[in-house]
């Protein structure tokens, strides 16, 4: 049973499964490119008539599959039959987003979660087979997370921070009474992420560092905790899970090497096998409940790349191909016969499919993508790399419009994910296809310090923010205008979270390089924003001071690297969205940038939303924020030319 809360910048493990697919010749291509069409533009209301869905739990009796869906312009939760079928609400919010966790084990009772206009103070609700709904977690200023079954499924594990807001207690509930007892106290930066399927160990994760971690084993008989991985240097060493006889407790590191490497424990011996090793991070590792599979994801240059054996032989898995992306959130039922999972690719949303490995059936049970939209006026992304300033390679995800070339020059926007330590992947994007579409190339940049590429890759940004990793996106656009068919004059950048703080950034320092930038809640002062992360940070705050900056001791580099301070140099168009309830980057971030750099007599665009925090959730406010983006990109980077629709 592996627990679901997990730190900020922490690396988890996603249960994808990647798909194979046979490239096109290049003679089969060239003739796909001679008579391809124009493609049709969409509007943005199109784009986000599209349904987002996620999740995956099985009813007990494995004939009806629970999930999460926005259909109805807000996340709420449905069941679908495994054979197909319409899907039914069961819960039917018009304000709040509510999100699928499991059916329980032995009835069709449900559970899901859901805060409260995005502040992030998460509480874990259970809908009754009657239909009423009964807060589990109740209170004020808490945050509750579903942290997995028992074994037998009488019980489940929920991680609260009701009794210290820094600090997540694990509870055991009764799964019919909902009677609870506390199974871990936390009261320092050790965080309890997995308890072995027979109850008598947790595992714990301790964060030194955003690149150094280590491990500890809790015996909840003795009350005993034991450090398991100590080491010299910088090292990552993140649980995966305990194996189903709970004899060892798997996990991942990149101790002696650049890459993590999938390794074990023996709970009896304290012996170190390594099991899974790649050129890349392997991320964790996963068992099927009987225990028959166990599942591995590889984080392979920007795709996750999925493992499935099956035995004590680790026989690979077979499994029909596809089309249209890759094999994403892998949930198998109980007995081992079914198999759920996403379907996602560059032109196709997450599609919930359901396989049965006795009759080798293969069920899609939704169809996302708008059906006014043909798939293929979308773009595929590709994986591109460029020299940055000082010869370090930048890997990148790119869009290319369609119709673009040396005789139809086109504008570009250079994306910067959040983080820090965050990556752009492939995958559908909405924002992104949106952008395409109406004519820009787009650029996700992973610059030094993404996740994914490596240690020392990962660790070239400490210190640094707002320096290095900046002269990353600005040689991003010496890639770019390098191409031929980008209009060197139109590149803007944009981004989110750390992405916003980026974009200001590059306004701010090096005012010479874009033409517009687009800050979606991003920090403009460090040493507020590290003064105001939330309370249940607490175990990375030290991590987090680490990499960017104390904000006593390092003051004075902060206010020099945080563009508020600096907001008299910024002088190109400037769009800020924000949400009114976002906990990690709080509004006055915004409100006060937006007001500096008014003083400047730069055109300035400002748009918070009341109903949302770090993130937009709501299709409504999804509609607005792509639409008025792409509205700023048109009348700053297409003089001229009517804006998009």
């Amino acid at each position: 049973m592996r627990l679901i809360h997990r730190a900020a910048r922490l690396t988890a493990l996603a249960l994808l499964l990647q798909c194979a697919f046979a490239p096109m010749s290049s003679q089969a291509a060239s003739v796909a490119r001679s008579v391809q069409k124009t493609p049709k533009k969409y509007s943005i209301e199109q784009f986000m008539a599209t349904t987002s869905i996620s999740g995956a739990s099985f009813s007990h009796d494995e004939k009806n599959i629970l999930f999460s869906s926005n259909e109805s312009g807000i996340f709420n939760v449905y069941s679908i039959p495994v054979g197909g079928g319409k899907p039914v609400a069961l819960t039917k919010s018009t304000v709040d987003s509510h999100y699928a966790v499991s059916y329980f084990r032995h009835d069709d009772r449900i559970l899901f979660t859901r805060d409260k206009g995005g502040d992030e103070q998460n509480h874990l609700f259970v809908r009754e087979l009657d239909g009423t709904e009964k807060d589990l977690t109740p209170g004020e200023k808490l945050k509750a997370a579903f942290a997995g079954w028992s074994q037998d499924g009488k019980a489940f594990y929920v991680q609260s921070n009701e009794r210290d807001p820094k600090y997540f207690d694990l509870y055991r509930y009764d799964a019919k009474t909902y009677e609870r007892s506390l199974l871990y106290k936390t009261e320092s930066s050790l965080r309890p992420v997995d308890v072995s399927r027979d109850g008598k160990w947790i595992a714990l994760d301790k964060p030194n560092t955003t690149a150094d971690s280590d491990i500890y084993l809790y015996n909840v008989a003795s009350q005993e905790t034991k450090h398991i991985t100590p080491h010299q240097g910088t090292a990552s060493y993140n649980t995966a899970t305990f194996d189903p006889a709970s004899s060892k407790l798997f996990f991942t590191s990149n101790d002696g090497g650049e890459f993590t490497s999938l390794r074990s424990y023996d709970l009896a011996s304290g012996k170190v096998s390594e099991h899974e090793k790649a050129r890349w991070d392997v991320m964790g590792t996963d068992f099927s409940h009987n225990g028959r599979f166990r599942v591995t994801a590889i984080n392979q240059d920007g795709t996750i790349v999925q493992r499935i054996v099956e035995g004590a032989q680790e026989k690979p898995l077979v499994l029909p191909k596809l089309q249209g992306g890759e094999m994403r959130g892998a949930t198998f039922s109980d007995s081992g016969n079914l198999l759920a999972f996403y379907v996602n690719g560059d032109r196709s949303p997450n599609n919930l499919f359901v396989y049965d490995l006795r009759s080798k059936k293969l069920n899609q049970l939704t169809q996302s993508l708008n059906k006014e939209i043909d798939a293929n006026d979308l773009v595929e992304a590709e994986v591109v790399r460029f020299k940055s300033f000082d010869g370090v390679e930048i890997p990148s995800i790119f869009l290319k419009p369609k119709g673009a070339s040396l005789t139809n020059k086109v504008p570009a926007v250079v994306f910067v994910h959040g983080g820090p330590g965050g990556q752009t992947r492939r995958g559908y994007n909405p924002l992104f296809q949106y952008l395409a579409n109406k004519g820009y190339a787009v650029l996700g940049i992973n610059n030094r310090g993404s996740s994914g590429y490596g240690k020392t890759f990962y660790t070239a940004d400490d210190g640094k923010h707002g320096r290095e990793p900046l002269w990353d996106c600005v040689e991003a656009k010496t890639y770019l205008a390098s191409l031929g068919y980008i209009d060197p004059d139109r590149i803007g950048i944009m981004g989110g979270s750390y992405g916003g703080y980026m974009t200001l950034a590059a306004l701010a320092f090096r005012p010479e390089a874009f033409k517009v930038g687009i800050d979606i809640f991003g920090v403009s002062n460090w040493v507020r924003t590290l003064e105001s992360i939330p309370p249940y940070w607490e175990a990375q705050r030290k991590a987090l001071y680490a990499e960017i900056g104390d904000p006593v001791k390092d003051k004075e580099f902060l206010i020099e690297t945080s563009p508020l301070f600096h907001a008299k140099h910024i002088r190109k168009p400037l769009m800020v969205i924000q949400g009114k309830n976002d906990p990690r980057v709080i509004k006055p971030e915004s409100d006060e940038i937006v007001e500096a750099v008014k003083k400047n007599q730069v055109p300035v665009e400002y748009v918070v939303f009341d109903d949302e925090g770090h993130g937009f959730s709501k299709k409504k406010n999804q509609i607005e924020a792509n639409g008025k983006m792409v509205e700023f990109l048109d009348k700053y980077l297409k003089p001229g030319l009517p804006a998009a629709k």
